[in-house]
């Protein structure tokens, strides 16, 4: 444990090194937030009660999603694992006394907390500084807010978990750009990260909940928001829990079966 502990740490403390970056990135989401809040206000004025959300929920769910991006977003992927994939670098990580699978996990946690710690807090106070409703409001209870930090902790490791499955199938690929274009685009789909998805219909959106998509940022988010009932926040982090497990077994079982048929080439 020690020695992942130890990735972890080491990738971390370089991911809080990108302070300019971080600036960046807020930069655009507090834009990107305001655009979509603005949006989806141009829709609720028309008819609120056709919204399965209130417009401060859904102003709540848009700045959270803004605040922890890093912790969801599937195009966040750590290019040094493509690269080592795809160049047979891999070859040099097999001679470390460590689970390769393990160690990618800790490095993808560390890289997306380090973006997550820098940009979180000041896009979550300007966020609650804003006027309602378009600023974030708070929980309505301690026990609501609880809940929440264990469902945005389970929700950042399905995500990493499930993520773990796209450098796990780049051996099978020639490259990985492809699959990263089409993962992205089905995740931010199927998770909530475009349209929450109780805007979905209601068809869609019971088959959509039983997926591992919607245990990523879906779930936090409208718990924090209030629009989940305490019966469909239980059965939300059960399903957690399963589609972590699930996905951490596989695809551990899948990496090792990769790296028994991998063949590096060169001098």
């Amino acid at each position: 444990m020690k020695k992942y502990m130890s990735f972890f740490r080491m990738r971390f403390q370089m991911g809080l090194q990108y302070r300019t970056a971080a600036i960046a990135g807020m930069t655009t989401q507090f834009a990107w937030g305001l655009m979509e809040i603005m949006v989806f206000r141009a829709f609720y004025a028309a008819d609120p009660a056709a919204f399965p959300m209130t417009f401060e929920a859904t102003a709540s769910y848009i700045w959270l999603q803004q605040a922890f991006l890093a912790i969801f977003a599937a195009w966040l992927l750590e290019p040094e694992i493509f690269d080592c994939i795809v160049s047979g670098n891999v070859a040099y990580e097999l001679c470390r006394p460590v689970h390769i699978y393990d160690m990618w996990f800790a490095r993808s946690m560390a890289s997306r907390l380090s973006r997550v710690a820098l940009r979180c807090f000041p896009i979550l106070f300007v966020a609650l500084l804003l006027p309602k409703p378009y600023g974030i409001s708070t929980p309505s209870s301690a026990a609501q807010f609880a809940v929440f930090l264990i469902t945005l902790v389970l929700s950042f490791l399905v995500s990493v978990a499930f993520y773990m499955w796209i450098y796990v199938l780049t051996f099978y690929t020639i490259s990985p750009m492809g699959l990263r274009i089409m993962v992205a685009s089905v995740v931010e789909f199927l998770s909530g990260g475009g349209v929450p998805l109780p805007f979905f219909p209601e068809k869609v959106q019971r088959v959509l909940e039983f997926l591992p998509f919607a245990s990523m940022q879906n779930v936090p988010l409208r718990v924090y928001s209030g629009s989940m009932s305490q019966m469909q926040t239980q059965q939300a982090v059960a399903l957690q829990l399963l589609w972590l497990i699930v996905l951490v077994a596989l695809g551990r079982t899948m990496c090792d079966r990769a790296l028994r048929r991998v063949s590096v080439q060169g001098g």
